[in-house]
């Protein structure tokens, strides 16, 4: 079906009647982007979105797991949308990164305030394993020396096991995640 800015979503939960509004408290959507959306899908990671990304998939890989494990598959590729497997897809726009995660998180009513559900920084950038806090002794030869004496926190990803911190570039990035809340807002 189109959405109001000429994409295509085919999405389970729309056909069944159980569209989400702004306002109804509705589960996380998981997704699964396809080879040309690593960017995108970083980013949502970023903001604690469950999200498979495995370049090395093809098309009908893609679309297997994503019913398999009941996620949205994001892509760029039309084609794909089309296929018969294709129940619960985005379509998503544009090749800049901002303007695919602005779509996602308008979409899918997506939440980016911390205040709201403490979920940023919860999920690896790498693998999106779920980030676990870690003592700051068991990652002291895990980390540089300037890193483990600047830093009290640290987070560890419960599958890949990399190790965490809030590094110089963390303001930026809640910067960018902050300007995507405005987006949200009435």
């Amino acid at each position: 079906m189109r959405n109001g800015r000429d994409t295509f979503v085919v999405a389970e939960q729309h056909q069944r009647g159980h569209s989400a509004t702004a306002d109804e408290a509705c589960p996380k959507p998981r997704f699964i982007a396809d080879a040309m959306l690593g960017k995108l899908a970083r980013w949502l990671r970023m903001l604690g979105v469950d999200t498979v990304y495995e370049p090395s998939l093809n098309d009908t890989e893609l679309l297997e797991r994503s019913i398999e494990e009941d996620r949205v598959l994001l892509t760029r590729d039309f084609r794909l949308t089309q296929r018969k497997l294709a129940r619960n897809c985005s379509l998503i726009e544009s090749d800049c990164w901002k303007e695919q995660l602005r779509q996602v998180v308008c979409e899918f009513h997506l939440t980016t305030d911390p205040a709201e559900n403490g979920k940023r920084f919860s999920r690896c950038v790498g693998c999106n394993g779920r980030l676990e806090p870690v003592d700051r002794e068991a990652v002291r030869f895990r980390v540089p020396v300037h890193i483990h004496e600047e830093h009290e926190r640290f987070l560890r990803c419960l599958h890949c096991k990399h190790i965490y911190w809030q590094g110089s570039h963390h303001a930026a990035v809640e910067r960018v995640l902050d300007e995507l809340m405005d987006v949200r807002r009435p």
